[in-house]
């Protein structure tokens, strides 16, 4: 096993990556890969899980490859320093899955908080595909035939990495310790770890509708943050107003700085100072939503530019990904070696 320090990260492509990648996970990312603290980094655009409840919709995941792609790069992942590639065209990853299956019980599949969860979410219950319900053994290996040790990740994906822990204690003790266990890696700021819809009721989600997208033009991301969720019993400017469970500031927790105060709202020195304001009364919702559109327009300007950018040389986008991919899967025929030495069933292997 190779002591290298490894990154594993990636999102399902379903739709346009939304503020809520961002903060959770793509903005780390890149400070991660520009750290010069790892190895290797592969970045994973996990269109095999995504079917596992698309199976009926293809087009939606294919569609989605490149515009999941767009976003990576316009946020700042270079394929200079990380490895972008698409799961299902690395088949090793399936036969790896297929040697776990033996090694999970379904019952233990059925207690993972993070599968209960989603399968509410998508009114599985009475009827459970067998791919949707067994993705987290898909997740173990894509984690661990990459021999990724550091796995960035929001508060919701830890039962995941448990179960890919234990999935590699199983393993090693069966047959021979050729895994190593990963590590979850949260974000620095804990409201990054699950930013709200704009409804302020349910985490940012493309299924329900209420995301803030990367890629969104100016004027819809004003028109998303000036309907934003705020306190209910704010009705007037003069009410004492929440902080808590407001949906604008928890985003000014994600993405407020000081310096924004100096240069969009010079009354206040910092969050703090607003918060005091708005919790006394005497502060009106439009002027926080519109020092938070300030904020977000600085934000992703320059990645909606860079975007477009791309977009007009969408043939580079598919080369990178076609790179990235042959890229994995050497390593990954590398490391499947390992794995059937490790079991025994390397019977032509002289």
């Amino acid at each position: 096993m190779e002591s290298k320090k490894i990154i594993l990260t990636g999102d399902r492509p379903t739709g346009k990556l939304h503020l809520g990648h961002y903060v959770g996970s793509l903005k780390r990312r890149v400070e991660l890969q520009n750290s010069g603290e790892f190895d290797k980094i592969f970045i994973e655009i996990a269109d095999a899980q995504a079917l596992t409840d698309n199976f009926n919709n293809v087009d939606k995941v294919r569609n989605n490859i490149v515009e999941v792609a767009l976003d990576y790069l316009a946020c700042g992942i270079d394929p200079n320093k990380s490895t972008i590639f698409i799961q299902s065209q690395i088949p090793e990853l399936c036969e790896l899955t297929f040697y776990y299956l033996n090694l999970v019980t379904l019952s233990r599949l059925q207690r993972n908080p993070t599968i209960k969860d989603e399968l509410k979410l998508r009114n599985f219950e009475g009827s459970i595909p067998t791919g949707f319900l067994t993705y987290p053994i898909s997740q173990a290996a894509d984690i661990t035939l990459f021999d990724a040790e550091v796995i960035p990740v929001g508060d919701d994906q830890l039962p995941m990495i448990e179960q890919t822990r234990e999935i590699v204690r199983s393993f090693n003790n069966l047959y021979k310790p050729i895994f190593r266990e990963p590590k979850e890696m949260l974000p620095d700021n804990n409201t990054c770890m699950r930013l709200p819809g704009i409804d302020g009721k349910n985490k940012m989600s493309k299924s329900l509708g209420n995301c803030i997208y990367l890629s969104d033009e100016p004027e819809v991301i004003e028109k998303k943050i000036m309907s934003m969720y705020t306190d209910p019993n704010h009705l007037k400017v003069e009410d004492p107003g929440n902080v808590k469970d407001n949906a604008v500031f928890i985003y000014l927790d994600a993405f407020c700085k000081d310096e924004h105060f100096e240069k969009y709202l010079p009354e206040y020195k910092n969050l703090d100072e607003l918060k005091a304001h708005y919790e006394r009364g005497g502060l009106g919702d439009v002027k926080i939503k519109r020092f938070l559109n300030n904020i977000i327009q600085e934000e992703l300007k320059p990645i909606r530019e860079r975007r477009k950018e791309l977009e007009a040389n969408i043939d580079e986008v598919y080369k990178i990904l076609e790179d990235g991919t042959n890229k994995a899967r050497e390593y990954a025929s590398k490391k499947i070696i390992e794995v059937r030495d490790a079991i025994g069933i390397n019977y032509f292997n002289k």
